[in-house]
């Protein structure tokens, strides 16, 4: 008789699975191991492996993360991690159903993404000192990334090849491998031609390659570097608020909407499979109506 495999070697070959045949982003799977972790302890601790849980026994997990005060946003997503787990049991023929499959997720209040004010936006514009090659680097970021919308991740994998800058134009590869043509404005361009030109040959030091975007050592730019450089010229701005490369994509997304751009457009640009990812952000523009009405209307 077969010896069957321990709930830790299926949880490793289930991340494998999501790093090598999904191809998901690193810190997707660093967050499904770290809420897996927790599960695969839990049941230990119940003597149960990952086969014979049910939906009871799922329901105590729950229970126990809830007693620990564990906010429902964060017991939402290990369930979301579980049930991933489970459907990947399921499709690799080694469980018939899914224990997670009838249980509610905790209702979660809608959060409305941060998004920073066009002075804001403009004042981290011309933070970065244009003179030096990493100031014209920075620049051409800030510019790209509110200029595109597009995530940290998709900007730090930019190649040379990826830019056509005269028809304004680059190609980013998205989540599950997708890849998109985002439109961009001169003065992006003109931004990025100035970097390209006059930055990036100074900070190449050979070991670039098609790396668009390099930091002080000449190699690629990581996603952890621009979020570093974004604090850093916040910090310069004295500035209280926090912003990250995602927040520049909310506030890419919510300008758009709020300057008359359509749903399906946004959804386009952003990388978006689903319309109803991109929807959050009408309620961030309904709010910015309801508050310009409120100040303006002599009544309100």
């Amino acid at each position: 008789m077969t010896a069957r495999p321990t709930s830790e070697s299926l949880v490793d070959a289930y991340l494998k699975h999501l790093k090598v045949e999904r191809n998901v982003s690193p810190r997707t799977i660093a967050a499904y191991s770290s809420d897996l972790s927790g599960f695969l302890r839990w049941a230990d601790k119940a003597g149960i492996h990952v086969f014979d849980a049910d939906h009871r026994s799922l329901r105590s997990y729950l229970a126990e993360l809830d007693r620990a005060r564990y906010a429902r946003r964060t017991i939402a997503r290990r369930l979301a991690a579980v049930r991933s787990f489970y459907r990947y049991l399921i499709r690799t023929g080694q469980v018939s159903s899914s224990p997670a499959a009838v249980l509610a997720t905790p209702r979660v209040p809608k959060r409305l993404p941060d998004i920073g004010t066009t002075d804001l936006v403009e004042g981290l514009m011309e933070a970065p000192d244009a003179s030096t090659p990493l100031g014209m680097r920075d620049r051409a970021i800030l510019e790209l990334l509110y200029a595109s919308g597009i995530r940290v991740s998709e900007l730090t994998g930019l190649d040379l090849g990826a830019l056509d800058l005269s028809q304004g134009l680059i190609t980013v590869m998205g989540k599950g491998t997708r890849e998109r043509i985002v439109p961009v404005h001169k003065l992006a361009v003109r931004t990025l031609r100035t970097y390209l030109t006059d930055a990036r040959p100074l900070l190449d030091r050979g070991g670039g390659g098609e790396a668009v975007f390099l930091n002080r050592l000449g190699t690629r730019l990581s996603a952890g570097g621009v979020r570093r450089m974004l604090e850093r010229h916040i910090t310069t701005l004295g500035a209280a608020a926090s912003v990250t490369p995602h927040v520049l994509r909310h506030t890419f997304a919510t300008h758009l909407l709020e300057g008359g751009a359509d749903l399906r457009t946004v959804q386009e640009l952003l990388g978006h499979v689903a319309l109803s990812t991109t929807q959050i952000y009408t309620h961030v523009s309904t709010k910015h109506l309801r508050d310009v009405h409120k100040g303006a209307h002599p009544r309100a």
